[in-house]
Order: structure tokens, then C-alpha cells, then sequence
């Protein structure tokens, strides 16, 4: 392949590469260029071109309910994966007699 002379046609060339679905490498390997040229373009030409704004869409809402959740403030998980949840105001000496128990 003959060398792109102009900024314009090295435009092309990038252009080419984006819709090739193939690797800067790969594509400069097909064409003859040097990766690093390609690379250069590319990143030139994506500078250049304008930014589309990404369209947000906003969607109503209705909760409906709200899931009432007791806080787990301890939770101990035992090395054979069991893993045991304790409400908040546990008794902690409790809790480390049943671990001790359980083998944990």
C-alpha cells in the first residue's frame, strides 16, 4: 500500500481501521504501516471528531414497600463455611461458647 500522504487520508486509514474489527497490530501488519503511525492517527482522529452527549433517560419510580431489615451488627462465619448472624445487643460471651462449641 502506497504511504497516506495527507492528514485527510490518514483520517481514512483510521476511519478503516475502527470498522475492521481487527487490531491496530493486525491492521497495520495487512496495510504496511507502522503500528505506531497507525496508533498516532487513530488517537488523533478520535480527538478531533465531536463528541456525542449520551442521552439520559429518566424513568418514574414507585416503592411500593419498604423491607424492614433488623441490623446484623455480628456476624461470625465459621472455617467449615457456616456462617452465623446475630442481632444487635448479642450477648458476646454467648456467642464465642457457641462458636468454641461448633468447633469454630
Amino acid at each position: 500500500m502506497s504511504k497516506p500522504a495527507e492528514k485527510q487520508e490518514w483520517f481514512q486509514v483510521a476511519e478503516a481501521f475502527e470498522a475492521s474489527g481487527l487490531t491496530q497490530k493486525e491492521f497495520s501488519a495487512q496495510r504496511g504501516l507502522r503500528l505506531s503511525t497507525l496508533q498516532s492517527w487513530v488517537y488523533r482522529r478520535r480527538r478531533q471528531r465531536p463528541r456525542k452527549a449520551q442521552e439520559v433517560r429518566l424513568l418514574p419510580v414507585e416503592v411500593s414497600a419498604v423491607a424492614q431489615v433488623s441490623p446484623v451488627l455480628l456476624e461470625v462465619a465459621l472455617a467449615s463455611g457456616a456462617r452465623l448472624r446475630f442481632p444487635a445487643g448479642a450477648d458476646v460471651d454467648y456467642v464465642a461458647r457457641l462458636v468454641t462449641a461448633l468447633g469454630g
